[in-house]
């Protein structure tokens, strides 16, 4: 029997949807956890039967028998934890954002090629079910060419979600707020399916919390293509009303909400394939698992890629050069804010 890919994860906080994948995998064995909270050590123990349990990453370093680390600790800290376990010939999977700053970042790539192993970022939206049908809507030209896009993410967040902890809403570790933590995977999906970003004009501040960074951007992004676009991000809309990711094109509309598509309109197109769609994705992920059982989704889907990247020997579906366009482009958006001037990419 082939040996099973050895796997561990850095962080418990949205690293335990890591864990749950590691675990459940058919290919990896999910070997050990590291966090600095006693609490958060024994929760994972009684959860995962046979776990590791270290405080000290270095520590778990030392540990031969593991293959793969996810980094799940606060996104300033990325690119040093990630660095170092590419340098100890571990391969990683990187929470998002892969950093908080596009030096940072690069810091990453350059280790990557420099050991030769394999570095996913996580970017899970980009799998849902309804964006392989989007992708390729809009890459075949069924929409034809790109008018405007409209993206908010208009969700809510309390004071006790950025006081727990003690480094959401900071500059130095958080890299920003709504944007760069909640938002930059619509960020990621803005740039994947519009292109690339010619400028940014961007107003921010901060409305209704005591952070540092900001809880509401509102921004005009003019693409490479000529298209424009508005992107709106806040943890302020109680009590958290969408993800809106709309496109509008010469031949068609689609808008979606999260998951869900909400509208899937193509000029000389029937009702059939409008109704089926709807059907299909209109309730997001979950119909499109009922009818495909071996569907993955989550953040399943990329802790199973970044196993497979590793025993096929091929890259990560998102590698570190395309996950840091989003760090640039919401950077971008911080000095565009400001400044009170355009940003040009």
């Amino acid at each position: 029997m082939t040996k099973k890919i050895g796997y561990a994860v850095v962080g418990l906080g949205v690293g335990r949807t890591h864990c749950d994948a590691a675990y459940n995998s058919q290919n990896a064995e999910l070997i050990a956890v590291c966090d600095l909270l006693d609490e958060k050590l024994e929760s994972a123990k009684k959860a995962y039967n046979g776990v590791l349990t270290y405080k000290s990453f270095e520590e778990m370093l030392k540990n031969p028998d593991i293959d793969i680390f996810s980094v799940c600790v606060p996104s300033g800290l990325h690119a040093e934890l990630a660095v170092l376990a590419l340098e100890n010939g571990k391969h990683v999977l990187v929470e998002k954002p892969i950093d908080i700053t596009v030096e940072n970042a690069i810091k990453i790539e350059n280790a990557r090629i420099k050991t030769g192993l394999k570095v996913g970022v996580i970017h899970q939206n980009r799998f849902n079910a309804v964006m392989k049908p989007v992708k390729e809507a809009v890459d075949g030209g069924k929409i034809g060419k790109l008018i405007l896009g409209s993206f908010a993410v208009k969700w809510f967040r309390d004071q006790n979600y950025y006081d727990n902890g003690g480094w959401r809403g900071t500059w130095e570790m958080d890299g920003g707020g709504s944007l760069m933590n909640q938002a930059v995977h619509t960020v990621d999906l803005m740039q994947w399916l519009m292109g690339e970003v010619h400028s940014v004009t961007s107003v921010m501040g901060v409305y209704n919390h005591k952070i540092e960074t900001e809880d509401l951007t509102v921004s005009i992004v003019k693409f490479k293509s000529g298209a424009v676009a508005t992107f709106t991000s806040s943890t302020c809309c109680y009590p958290g009303v969408c993800t809106d990711i709309q496109l509008y094109g010469e031949k068609g509309s689609i808008e979606i909400d999260g998951d869900a598509l909400k509208l899937w309109k193509i000029a000389g197109g029937d009702n059939f394939e409008e109704n089926e769609m709807l059907e299909t994705y209109g309730t997001g992920n979950g119909m499109a698992a009922a009818l495909d059982p071996k569907l993955i989704l989550g953040h399943a889907v990329q802790v199973e890629d970044i196993i497979s990247a590793v025993i096929e020997n091929r890259e990560p579906l998102v590698v570190p050069t395309e996950a840091i366009k989003s760090v640039r482009i919401v950077n971008a958006i911080y000095e565009s804010a400001k400044s009170g001037k355009e940003v040009f990419l």
